[in-house]
């Protein structure tokens, strides 16, 4: 696109992006400021000005090259409306001494300085952390600052022309005018069904219109004394650097010191806010065909320009979700689309708010209904119908999480905010431990019915089938520590209350194992080795490896094993479980004691012998390759011989051969391709019967080749149900 017609598509999308942050940052400004009383409104919506222009412009400046629109967000101006609330109800004598001028010079400051922790969280790479916020905890401060911002219109909906809040609106019922709430009712109706009506533009600018329009339709026919007040009731000051006279009184004045811990706590808890809530809308905005932004960058950003707009005389800022939404979709690309509705924004704040400021409250304060409406947690709210519908083991799960919700949302309101913010983080403090002190372990079975991909003589099969169960299979997953490692010891203690020979434990799913759970491992390993037992892991991670070697928990004294898969790890302690019982064949199997001949008399073993050839290997050597044309069943009576899927990355193994079994077979029976490469485990020897023997078997002893036929079917139902078994076990 040329750089003159992208320049046009930005300058429209900062156009429009500003259109729809204008009505929101006031609304959101008055809300902040709305506990300051009546004269305090158009400060409020200048303060939402403020922020909305001086962050987009400052993140620009600190490079930000994405189209991301910035202004006030709900959980962060939630935040402030409810701090300056309680500074105005406050029993502090500093506070009442020094008046609003005194709550305003606090109130900047925590922004300032909440700002300057942001910044900070970014600087030492918090954002990642900070990203690990339960949900719960975040959607019960989500859910207060929706429901207390459509609260707190209610005064404004009603028309009344002093500042009434909405816990004392039924004690002024006289006082409503049934006018406001019907141009309420228009607004409301018109930005709820906008979207339907006209998609392609938006809603809050369309209500906007509407509602301003049907008020000065009232106000010109003479119904004006049946309105409600408009934004700027009483003369205010223009937008300018207005917190610094409130910073030089608090300096001056001797009470700092007792406001102290409510600024720093303050600050710390809005900068917790506001990080969290940036890092979560920065996804939501990012578009798919965008590289994911940096969360420290960001919070870098927004800090810096939340502490210029706190001396700026703004409120807190984050990304507006809509505005941004809006922004891209109308065709901006670059910064300069943020640069415009910046500038837009420091218009509306100095040129045009003598007209903006005409604004009518009722107008303003139907539309933020609407958005608190959809700022509600749509997540908290379906947990309400898990907890009716959903299954009973998870119905405890559920509850925990609505607790926390409603204790988060109803502390926020009730006590005080910084206080519900810590309680937050103490709960997700809390939920974190509850959930690392749970089981790591993702399922365990015995291995009576699950056994190893290695093909074993009948007799052996028979045997693992038997005394398989002294086999314990257990798989981990999450982290190793200290406290999830005395779980696994107390839990592995319970199940070696069955007969068990061996453990083995799959640490292929675990995210970290660090000293204090090697050690509980070593602990296991000692435990197992008095008790003449054996542990096997199964574990592919360099890293992991390296620190259990450094643990002793894998040495030289061969007790502990480690494998790259829970199949050769299986395939070991079944080799032990048969050792314990004889010794494994060393020496070559004659015919006659080979699974696929036992129904055979010496006079058929006979006519085979002269068309077999006998073959060997050495160790490692490659009896095929997958892909090649296969003609030979090989029939293995010394050493072994292991079947891989082989890849560029990987080989996966499919089956180990031991004396007695047999491989290959399936080129007897359809002559087609190998399906996988097989390899020398160890030196092999094998009998091979080529299709042209087994063709001339067939013409001399026909009766024969069929048996021999049937027993390779039988070979393949055998190998068929041990896998259906296996694969039943692993699903349930």
């Amino acid at each position: 696109m040329k750089p003159f017609s992208q320049a046009r598509y930005d300058i429209f999308g900062g156009l429009i992006s500003a259109a729809i942050a204008i009505p929101l940052a006031m609304g959101y400004g008055m809300f902040a400021f709305a506990s300051l009383g009546e004269n305090y409104f158009a400060d409020g919506a200048l303060a939402g000005l403020a922020a909305a222009f001086v962050v987009p412009f400052v993140s620009v400046l600190l490079g930000d090259k994405t189209t991301t629109v910035y202004a006030p967000r709900v959980t962060s101006t939630f935040f402030i409306g409810i701090l300056i609330f309680g500074l105005v109800r406050s029993d502090s004598s500093a506070l009442r001494a020094g008046g609003t001028p005194f709550i305003l010079a606090v109130a900047f400051l925590v922004l300032l300085l909440g700002g300057a922790l942001e910044a900070l969280f970014g600087l030492v790479k918090l954002g990642t952390l900070i990203k690990f916020a339960p949900q719960p905890v975040m959607a019960g401060f989500q859910n207060a600052a929706a429901a207390l911002l459509f609260l707190v219109q209610l005064g404004n909906v009603c028309g009344f022309d002093h500042t009434v809040s909405f816990t004392q609106v039924p004690q002024h019922l006289s006082e409503i005018k049934p006018l406001s709430l019907v141009i309420a009712a228009i607004t409301f109706a018109t930005m709820w069904s906008a979207r339907k009506l006209l998609p392609k533009i938006q809603p809050i600018i369309i209500a906007m219109v509407v509602g301003w329009s049907v008020f000065l339709l009232c106000k010109f026919i003479g119904l004006g004394a049946y309105l409600g007040p408009l934004i700027n009731s009483v003369s205010s000051p223009a937008i300018g650097v207005t917190s610094l006279e409130y910073f030089e009184g608090l300096v001056h004045g001797g009470a700092f010191l007792q406001v102290a811990p409510t600024i720093v706590g303050g600050a710390v808890a809005l900068a917790i806010i506001a990080s969290i809530d940036a890092l979560l809308c920065a996804k939501l905005v990012t578009a798919p065909d965008e590289p994911r932004r940096n969360g420290d960058q960001l919070l870098v950003r927004l800090g810096i320009g939340n502490m210029v707009g706190a001396c700026a005389g703004g409120i807190t800022s984050g990304i507006n979700i809509g505005a941004s939404i809006s922004n891209r979709t109308f065709g901006a690309r670059t910064r300069l689309s943020v640069l415009i509705n910046a500038m837009v924004l420091l218009l509306a704040g100095t040129v045009l708010f003598r007209w903006l400021g005409q604004m009518p409250r009722v107008v303003i304060s139907a539309v933020i209904m609407v958005v608190a409406i959809q700022h509600f947690d749509l997540w908290s709210l379906r947990l309400i119908g898990d907890l009716r519908r959903g299954p009973i083991l998870s119905r405890h799960h559920v509850a925990l999480d609505l607790i926390v919700v409603v204790v988060v949302a109803v502390v926020s309101i009730t006590l005080n905010v910084v206080l519900a913010v810590f309680i937050g983080v103490a709960i997700a403090m809390a939920l974190f431990v509850l959930r690392m002190s749970r089981s790591i372990i993702r399922r365990s079975y015995r291995c009576g019915t699950i056994h190893s991909r290695r093909a074993r003589m009948t007799p052996d099969r028979i045997f693992l089938e038997e005394a398989g169960d002294a086999i314990l299979v257990m798989e981990l997953q999450g982290a190793l520590f200290f406290g999830t490692g005395e779980k696994i010891l107390s839990e592995v203690d319970l199940a070696m209350r069955q007969e068990t020979s061996c453990v083995i434990l799959d640490l292929r799913r675990l995210t970290e194992i660090d000293s204090t759970g090697a050690s509980a491992l070593l602990e296991l390993k000692t435990k197992l080795v008095r008790q003449k037992k054996r542990l096997l892991l199964s574990v592919v991670d360099r890293v992991a490896i390296e620190r259990l070697e450094d643990c002793s928990v894998l040495s030289i004294d061969n007790e502990a094993k480690a494998f790259p898969d829970i199949d050769r790890a299986i395939e070991c302690a079944e080799n032990i479980l048969l050792n314990s019982r004889a010794q494994l064949h060393r020496d070559e199997l004659p015919l006659a004691e080979i699974d696929l001949f036992a129904t055979f008399d010496a006079r058929d073993l006979a006519a085979i012998k002269p068309h077999l050839q006998r073959a060997s290997y050495q160790q490692n050597a490659i009896v095929f390759h997958e892909g090649e044309s296969g003609g030979e069943v090989f029939i293995v009576t010394k050493g072994a011989a292991s079947a891989f899927l082989q890849s560029p990355n990987t080989n996966i193994r499919l089956a180990t051969f031991a004396p007695g079994t047999v491989f290959g077979e399936l080129s007897i029976l359809d002559a087609g391709p190998r399906s996988a490469t097989v390899i020398a485990d160890e030196d092999l020897v094998c009998f091979v019967l080529t299709h042209s023997n087994f063709t001339a078997l067939a013409e001399q002893r026909p009766s024969v080749a069929m048996r021999i036929l049937a027993a390779i079917g039988r070979e393949l139902s055998g190998r068929l149900r041990t896998a259906n078994r296996t694969i039943h076990q692993l699903e349930t």
